[in-house]
């Protein structure tokens, strides 16, 4: 059984409320509650995605350091806080960027991985596509920012790249 993620919960909670107005016959709410909950499911989506790389990325850094707190102290300060969406080129279509930060080894032999596996591939297209909307949603109005998809796309967007976030997982836990 695969683990739910707080995501998960977050879109059948309101995959239920929405049932619920509908069958209360409120269209009006329904229209309004769905884009909330787009904007919300999107937002909490990037957000957990940082939080999990942040975490991947520390972790790394304490292991290959045997904790050492001088080193872990500066990376932390300078490496990981406030820095994650310096990581990725958002607007692209690969996550080389990211790969690059750990070395030219590590970015080839991530390439090699991503060139054999088409779901990888696009799970990396799925991930920088939410963290790209997740700019725009909070770099523009974020009341009156129109979210072009639905909950359901950005939903599937989310589950898509989670295999990428899976994948890191393992590459850093195998290094």
């Amino acid at each position: 059984m695969i683990k739910q993620s707080i995501v998960d919960r977050i879109y059948q909670d309101n995959l239920d409320l929405l049932k619920f107005l509908e069958d209360k016959n409120e269209p009006s709410f329904m229209v309004q509650f769905n884009t909330v909950f787009t904007k919300t499911l999107l937002l909490s989506a990037a957000s957990y995605f940082e939080h999990e790389i942040c975490r991947m990325v520390q972790t790394f850094i304490e292991y290959k350091t045997q904790n050492d707190e001088c080193i872990v102290s500066i990376v932390k300060q300078k490496a990981i806080e406030r820095q994650y969406h310096t990581y990725f080129d958002w607007e692209g279509r690969n996550a080389n960027k990211f790969f690059s930060l750990f070395g030219k080894t590590f970015k080839e032999n991530r390439l090699k991985d991503v060139k054999e596996d088409t779901n990888l591939d696009s799970a990396i297209k799925s991930f920088l596509e939410l963290g790209n909307e997740r700019n725009k949603l909070v770099h523009q109005n974020f009341a009156d920012c129109t979210i072009e998809k639905t909950a359901e796309e950005v939903y599937k967007l989310y589950q898509q790249a989670t295999l990428f976030i899976n994948f890191l997982d393992r590459q850093f836990n195998n290094l």
